[in-house]
């Protein structure tokens, strides 16, 4: 991961991926056929870090603007389970699920988890304020493109404040939320 973070997955040879693990080039390709699939089993292993992260802000939890909060915290919120290289990590992903459709095959399935998990969690949100769920898919897709465009904006353009986005997407959702009709 630290790899792919730093160097991006052109630069990231087979020897760069084998140092920062303190491994040898060997032991990578014994367990790695190319550096396509070390690519896509950090697909995985960035969704169990996400899923970790959200599973544990959701254990305290209780309302579901609360489990609506620990989603976007999990994913953009700075404190000490956060990874920067992750982030980085991902933003690698998606530039390469452009060039390489098994990239990409993976990727659509990691975004749709997402997507899936939060308009479940906007749902809920629209039905204990009252509202029409007719707009938790609409919603939730303009959350996770803020989130996503968060990820791009810090480690691309690293042109934001830090800190700002989990904030910044949090007021976002109420505010799209308390936009819908009551139902």
């Amino acid at each position: 991961m630290r790899a792919m973070a730093e160097r991006g997955y052109e630069k990231a040879s087979i020897q760069a991926i084998a140092a920062a693990a303190g491994l040898t080039a060997g032991l990578v390709h014994y367990h790695f056929g190319s550096k396509q699939e070390v690519l896509l089993a950090l697909v995985d292993r960035l969704g169990a870090l996400l899923r970790s992260r959200f599973e544990q802000r959701l254990a305290e939890a209780e309302s579901p603007w609360a489990r609506l909060d620990a989603f976007i915290d999990a994913h953009l919120a700075l404190d000490s389970t956060s990874d920067t290289d992750a982030v980085a990590c991902w933003v690698t992903i998606g530039a390469e699920a452009l060039r390489q459709p098994e990239v990409a095959a993976a990727y659509r399935v990691a975004v749709k988890t997402q997507l899936e998990q939060l308009e479940g969690l906007v749902r809920d949100v629209l039905v204990g304020e009252g509202r029409s769920r007719s707009a938790a898919q609409r919603i939730a897709a303009g959350l996770l493109s803020a989130i996503q465009g968060a990820y791009q904006l810090g480690v691309v353009a690293q042109a934001t404040p830090p800190g700002y986005a989990a904030e910044t997407t949090r007021l976002m959702a109420r505010g799209l939320i308390a936009a819908e009709e009551l139902g």
